[in-house]
């Protein structure tokens, strides 16, 4: 075979992070995303995923003083904490980590809680060789989640083009909403990335599903959580042991046609790593594009709203809200 003529092969190396910082301490969670970037990149990782709400805390087994119709005292100050440990967008959290992918020439996905106003919102923060990217804001807090954070609109659906495959990321549960999923399809996502705090067995099925459904690598990274990161005045509902797990892992790659190609990791932190053939995007997509040659424009169609949605506006009104 003439080596000359033939096509050349697309890879990507890419990782998962399984880790948990230190509850209300921002700082700290910080210099760990840092530090779990780079050993990922040592790895030759170009596209590094860390979990939901990495930066800024989940707060497991946590009740914040909530009652139907009540709250208390003690549960407003656990959230002004948590209001606290969240961090601003723009601000010197999202600066520090534009600053590492800019210097490691890789991208990065990774879970924070941004706070703007008196507002929580759960995001997955993108960063690239540029810096940083842009910002997806969790659609639907899942339970009592809304306790704590408020739900994003259609103008933060990014999908970024690295120059080799296209990133879009659905957080924990907005990876059970069938409308968003077909709205990430149709914007072309190659790798579909999905920080969790879901350590269930059954999130396994989920995201092969996705993989297969969406004809895409499904980079999954969930925490890995003790109570031990809580500070010793909490008590979650798990116990205050120090070794309780809260959050157990379960971080996977999965790729187009549903095989998974690391994981899923139990039982402690890591990095996983695969390298993608990028490749297999076509092959798989031979049989299956859901928003393309396997669609039914004819029967079904899907209007997606991609506006920001603020409360207050300024500017003249127009005539018709006169």
């Amino acid at each position: 075979m003439n080596s000359a003529s033939a096509e050349p092969r697309h890879a990507m190396t890419v990782a998962v992070v399984q880790a948990a910082a230190p509850l209300f301490d921002t700082p700290a969670a910080l210099t760990r995303a840092e530090e779990l970037i780079r050993e990922a990149a040592d790895r030759g990782a170009e596209v590094v995923v860390l979990p939901e709400a990495f930066l800024g805390g989940y707060p497991k087994g946590l009740d914040f003083g909530i009652t139907v119709g009540s709250r208390t005292p003690a549960g407003r100050d656990l959230f002004r904490r948590y209001h606290a440990a969240a961090i601003d967008i723009p601000g010197p959290e999202a600066d520090a980590l534009a600053a590492v992918t800019r210097e490691l020439r890789c991208h990065a996905v990774v879970g924070a809680v941004e706070r703007q106003g008196g507002t929580l919102y759960c995001v997955a923060l993108f960063f690239g060789p540029d810096g940083y990217l842009g910002l997806h804001r969790k659609l639907m807090p899942t339970a009592a989640e809304r306790y704590l954070w408020g739900q994003g609109d259609g103008s933060t659906l990014p999908a970024v083009d690295t120059g080799t495959a296209r990133l879009g990321a659905a957080i924990c549960w907005e990876n059970y909403m069938p409308l968003f999923r077909t709205a990430m399809y149709a914007k072309g996502v190659d790798l579909w990335c999905a920080p969790t705090v879901d350590d269930r067995d059954a999130w396994q099925a989920t995201m092969r599903h996705i993989a297969l459904e969406g004809r895409c690598f499904v980079l999954s990274a969930n925490q890995y959580l003790r109570r031990a990161a809580f500070p010793a005045d909490l008590h979650p509902i798990q116990g205050d042991a120090p070794d309780t797990v809260l959050i157990g892992g379960g971080s996977v790659i999965v790729s187009p046609l549903g095989e998974v190609l690391a994981g899923p990791l139990r039982d402690g932190e890591g990095i996983l790593t695969a390298e993608l053939d990028l490749d297999d995007l076509a092959r798989a997509r031979f049989d299956l594009d859901t928003t393309g040659h396997y669609a039914r424009p004819d029967v079904f169609t899907l209007h997606v709203d991609e506006s920001p949605h603020a409360t207050v506006t300024s500017g003249r009104p127009t005539s018709q809200q006169l």
